[in-house]
This record gives C-alpha cells, structure tokens and sequence, in this order.
C-alpha cells in the first residue's frame, strides 16, 4: 500500500503536470499569434506530452490502490516579452518541476517505498532532457538575435517536432 504523503505528493504532481500543459498551452497561443507557427506546435506537442505524465502518475496512483486528489489549475500567464522570453520561462519552469520530481523521489525513499521510487526515476531523468531541451532552443534564439530569416529557419525547425506517447501501454491519448 502506497502511503498518504507520497499519494499526496503524486497528486500534487498530477496538478503540477496539467498546470505545465496548460502553460504551453497559453506559450503555443502566444507563439501562433506572433506568426510563428513552428514555435506553437513544438509548444503544442509539449503540452500534449505533459499531460500523458500527469495522466500516468494519476494512473500509478489507482494501480497502487490509492485515489488521486487533483487540485485547482492556477491561470497560466498569456503574454510575453519575446519568445526567447517564453523559452526562458519554459527553462525556469522545467527547473522547478525538476525539484518537485526530486523530492517526491527523495520521499518515496524516505517512506521505503521502492516502487514509487523506481517509477519516479523515469520522471528525474526525463527531466534533464527537458532542461536540455529549453537551454538549447535558448542558446539557438540567443545566437539568431534579431535574424528574421534565421528565426524562422529555427520556426520551421521547431515545426518539424512530433508527439510521441512515452506511456503507449498506461496513457491513451488521441
């Protein structure tokens, strides 16, 4: 039987990976409104990808026994200096999920709980691929500067992303 605090904890990530799709959500709207429609889909695809995590913790915890607690999703923001401004939002945020992903690892430790530890590895490690990811988009537009050729050359790249479900057996989504 999973524990009352790590169940909480799971939940609390339930939320925060819902509130992340929906912040992309808001950054993939901003992004089509400034006619970069590349920038918007990968935006897109990211919200898509954080709502399967939300979904498979959510559905770790049923497996486990135990009955998510979803809590209230704050507004995301809608607007933004730039859209090197949104990958650096992007880049914060990722690092604060980040620490959220620990310590629920830390804590599954703590209550000895070894299954809720290694199914939270899975989440610690695609966290460094996500910081990885906004760093480098960063560096990218920090080089482009104000290049209009070069940031939609970088548009069209971002375009090119797709969604592929990292939980094809535990997350359907269309």
């Amino acid at each position: 039987m999973i524990s009352e605090k790590l169940v909480n904890a799971l939940s609390k990530q339930v939320t925060a990976e819902y509130y992340s799709a929906y912040l992309y959500h808001a950054m993939s709207a901003y992004a089509e409104d400034k006619g970069l429609g590349g920038t918007a889909h990968w935006l897109f695809m990211q919200a898509r990808e954080e709502f399967a995590h939300g979904v498979n913790i959510y559905q770790y915890i049923l497996d486990r026994g135990a009955r998510p607690i979803l809590g209230a999703i704050e507004a995301p923001p809608t607007s933004f200096e730039s859209i090197c401004a949104v990958f650096k939002e992007v880049l914060a945020h990722e690092q604060k999920v980040t620490a959220q992903i620990n310590d629920i690892a830390s804590l599954a430790l703590e209550e000895k709980d070894h299954s809720c530890y290694q199914f939270i590895l899975w989440y610690v490690e695609e966290q460094v691929e996500e910081e990885a990811s906004a760093r480098d988009i960063i560096d990218k537009l920090e080089l482009i500067g104000c290049d209009s050729g070069l940031l939609l050359t970088l548009d069209n790249e971002l375009g090119a992303r797709t969604f592929v479900n990292p939980f094809p057996n535990n997350v359907k989504l269309a």
